[in-house]
């Protein structure tokens, strides 16, 4: 399995901090925001490359910040950053067309794990993967969430009773529940031809979340209902505050 880390938008909602700065490489902490994802990456067994993908602007940075991972000698998952060539939103690829570049260019060939490299969550990705590996079904990552504004912002799901996606809506204007769903996704090898097919269709190439909006209607998908929470910093001020609380928001001690 190859872990895809999304790190190629320009969070421009929070400029001035990421000007110069991709949001995953800002620090929380004691460690970069993409450090607390690459930790739990490698809770996982069976991770043969972590693999980042950014955009020009930033590529530099994470190549150096990649260098200095594989230094520490305890660290056995090789980490592979590619530069997707864009240079701006005017022509970025948007989330899905960067998975889809990153499956045309190494010619991936095994089930893919796909995490937003801009938030910090609290869910165990060992649980996500377990239930993966036993249903062998392409699996999503889902969080109660009761705010309706919030739940309009997400990806919404509808679940049977045995975590099959009923129903699945990106950023819908009526939530039809408070299943929302958040970007980490586990993939079978065998879906992966689809993403071309979706993008060959014309559908959008931005949040991650419109593909599995779309797939489940065409395969099973299912979504491991998780404990814990996800974190979306959006601004200057929530990064604030997310950096003068993260031990409590992390549970660290």
């Amino acid at each position: 399995m190859i872990a895809l880390i999304l790190a190629a938008g320009y969070a421009t909602r929070l400029y001035p901090l990421t000007i110069d700065t991709p949001k995953p490489l800002l620090p929380v902490g004691p460690k970069p925001m993409i450090d607390y994802i690459t930790d739990e990456i490698e809770t996982l067994p069976d991770i043969t490359k972590i693999v980042v993908v950014t955009n020009h602007r930033f590529a530099e940075q994470f190549d150096k910040w990649a260098a200095v991972k594989m230094e520490d000698r305890r660290r056995i998952i090789p980490i592979q950053v590619i530069d997707d060539g864009t240079t701006d939103d005017s022509n970025k690829l948007g989330a899905i067309g960067d998975i889809q570049f990153v499956i045309e260019k190494l010619q991936i060939k095994e089930d893919l794990m796909i995490i937003a490299g801009d938030n910090l969550f609290t869910y165990k990705l060992r649980d996500v993967y377990d239930f993966f590996m036993d249903k062998r079904k392409d699996t999503l990552v889902a969080i109660r969430v009761e705010d309706i504004d919030q739940l309009k912002k997400l990806a919404v799901a509808t679940l049977d009773e045995d975590s099959k996606i009923l129903y699945l809506a990106e950023k819908p204007e009526i939530p039809r529940s408070t299943v929302a769903i958040y970007a980490t996704y586990f993939y079978l090898k065998e879906t992966l031809p689809l993403f071309s097919i979706y993008l060959d269709e014309g559908n959008s190439p931005d949040a991650p979340g419109h593909f599995p909006s779309w797939l489940y209607q065409k395969k099973d998908v299912y979504a491991l209902r998780v404990d814990g929470t996800c974190i979306d910093i959006g601004t200057p001020e929530n990064y604030k505050e997310v950096c003068d609380n993260y031990k409590e928001i992390l549970g660290i001690e």
